[in-house]
């Protein structure tokens, strides 16, 4: 198989899409997120931190501090889209998110996220 062909073939397979979590397993502390494709997004979570250049700075600080044994990464939840060529992932993603991020609840001492505003 040649080159071309091989990345047709891989842009054509489905990927896991659903939500991750990174586990401070020193206190407890996770951040979740949502991606279309969750092995590479969880690689991606890695290389970030690895390089120093994470988004949430108080998770980047908390692997600076404590070093990659003390952090887990895994899939939480996944989707499967519909049989549809017009399907878009977002609000399921977004839905989904929600869902976790009411379930687990992490904010303050228990997570990396900032509390959500209440709606007004």
């Amino acid at each position: 198989m040649n080159r071309k062909e091989l990345k047709r073939q891989y842009k054509e397979t489905q990927h896991p899409m659903g939500l991750f979590r990174v586990r401070n397993t020193v206190n407890g502390k996770v951040f979740i997120g949502t991606s279309v494709n969750l092995s590479v997004a969880l690689n991606s979570q890695k290389a970030k931190l690895r390089l120093g250049g994470h988004v949430n700075s108080a998770l980047q600080s908390d692997w600076n501090q404590l070093g990659p044994d003390a952090f887990e990464f895994d899939i939480l939840d996944t989707l499967t889209p519909p049989e549809r060529l017009d399907y878009n992932p977002a609000d399921d993603l977004r839905a989904l998110e929600e869902l976790w991020l009411d379930k687990l609840s992490p904010f303050d001492e228990n997570g990396y996220h900032k509390r959500p505003k209440p709606r007004g």
